[in-house]
């Protein structure tokens, strides 16, 4: 029985989940003697041919001994079984394995390290076999069981090849960084044997950019493991590791979805978001299809990207953006005369209200209170908008650019609603809540907090701004950030 488990540490933890992948397993428990004989020869038949011998150089560099030029083919047979098979030598009790704490190996890995140790050509981005600097009491290399070593050399079957370094996923949550592993590891195992049949040097890259895979294996796994959508699911967060620990371009990328952007696209793909979490996935890559049509006379052929999965990488820091370019924007745009549906009006648009409330919540923590608040304060603005075609309050409250404007807009509107018998669009309470600290000092997200009022706004007002399109046709040109996704200079 193995006496393997999952540690927190992100080498150890996706090595372990691709060896559990590799035999159909999920519990580390169950893994037997048989199961690791089973990975160790694969290892032993596949690692110092081609494609692996070339692309495994990313995580072990070219002196290991399967890519070593230098080394004699028995010599490399030797120093290959002693690395799938380091799980069956003796052990050291007094030297203690620093991934997993289990005595480390009673045996040598290289000529220049001391028994049970490891170093760069075992263990990506650690110093080398000589190095004495930041290793513990000066001496090369860390301490290693050889059952650790053997999930460390099938770690890069388990991460996805994407710009010619290693993606390496890690969750929170075990099973989650199981569903990576075993994603990527079929997809490299298909790309293997597909390279060996064809005599293919190099393998294959992944289809996609760093992000759009990283979100799109999300989606699959939560689609393929429904416990994960449960609404009492355990959140979890994922940081992604792109490294390459090639003696050429040693480096690494650190990407990470915090608990609540997982949450938030967890919940998304709930039956009554997922319509139009679908709709908005769907236009950013067209989006993105047609910018790469614009460039096709480049001779590099460009990885698949949907910048709505790229950019929910840089959340939570670019919130605002990320709902005014996914969000507001593409509703100005449904409602504008430049896209129209099949009758040559207007398509109508999405009613993403719903799905921004749950970005709200789940993404930017925004008080319910307030996010209620903003609600209501639109809803009344539509009803008394429609009732009184005030077109010019439309355009104020839409060009408004500095919080003085916006003030002033909803007090005369505030006014004349109640002289003609409307109830009090705004009252003080929602007011502050929504838009002042007090003593006409605005919140510092007032323009965040403005641009929600207005896409609910707008969603109320489709059909009336359908009739009005001409109030919408010049947002394109006057407001180019909202299309291009840059970031709004004037944000306080």
């Amino acid at each position: 029985m193995s006496t393997l488990h999952w540690t927190g540490d992100p080498y150890l933890d996706v090595g372990l989940a691709t060896l559990l992948a590799f035999r159909d397993k999920s519990d580390p428990a169950a893994l037997t003697d048989a199961d690791f004989d089973d990975v160790a020869q694969w290892i032993l038949d596949n690692y110092a041919r081609d494609p692996l011998k070339s692309f495994l150089t990313v995580a072990f560099t070219s002196n290991s001994w399967f890519a070593s030029a230098s080394m004699e083919e028995s010599r490399r047979r030797e120093r290959g079984h002693k690395h799938a098979y380091a799980w069956r030598a003796p052990s050291l009790p007094d030297l203690r394995c620093v991934f997993t704490g289990l005595p480390a190996l009673d045996d040598v890995l290289s000529d220049r390290l001391t028994k049970g140790r490891a170093a760069r050509v075992q263990i990506p981005l650690v110093q080398g076999d000589e190095n004495i600097n930041f290793y513990p009491g000066g001496v090369p290399g860390l301490p290693i069981s050889g059952q650790a070593l053997l999930c460390l050399q099938i770690l890069p079957l388990g991460c996805a090849k994407v710009a010619g370094r290693l993606l390496l996923v890690h969750a929170s949550l075990p099973e989650v960084t199981l569903g990576f592993a075993r994603a990527f590891l079929a997809e490299n195992r298909r790309n293997v044997q597909l390279a060996q049949r064809a005599n293919e040097k190099k393998l294959a890259e992944s289809r996609a950019s760093l992000g759009t895979l990283l979100v799109e294996t999300l989606v699959n796994l939560f689609d393929e493991a429904s416990y994960l959508t449960d609404p009492n699911a355990e959140p979890f967060s994922i940081t992604a590791y792109h490294l390459s620990n090639s003696g050429q371009g040693p480096g690494i990328d650190v990407y990470h979805l915090p608990l609540g952007v997982t949450g938030f696209i967890r919940r998304a793909l709930a039956a009554r978001f997922r319509p139009v979490w679908s709709q908005v996935v769907r236009a950013a890559r067209r989006r993105a299809e047609a910018n790469a049509a614009a460039r096709k006379g480049k001779s590099t052929p460009t990885p698949e990207r949907n910048p709505f999965y790229e950019d929910l990488l840089r959340l939570p820091e670019e919130a605002r953006r990320f709902l005014r370019r996914y969000f507001l924007a593409p509703t100005i745009q449904r409602l504008s005369a430049a896209q129209t549906g099949d009758s040559g009006e207007p398509a109508a648009p999405l009613p993403i209200w719903g799905l921004v409330e749950l970005f709200l919540h789940e993404v930017m923590n925004m008080d319910k209170i307030r996010i209620q608040h903003i609600r209501e304060l639109a809803d009344r603005l539509a009803d008394y908008i429609k009732g009184e075609n005030d077109r010019r309050l439309f355009q104020t409250l839409y060009a408004a650019t500095r919080y003085t404007d916006v003030r002033s807009a909803l007090i005369k509107a505030n006014l004349a609603a109640l002289r003609q018998g409307y109830p009090p669009l705004i009252t003080f309470e929602q007011f502050i809540v929504v838009y002042e600290i007090g003593e006409e000092v605005p919140l510092q997200d007032w323009r965040l907090a403005h641009d929600l009022m207005l896409l609910r706004l707008m969603e109320q007002l489709a059909d009336w701004l359908r009739a009005n399109r001409e109030l919408l046709e010049a947002v394109a040109v006057e407001s180019p950030d909202l299309f291009e996704g840059a970031v709004d200079q004037n944000q306080p």
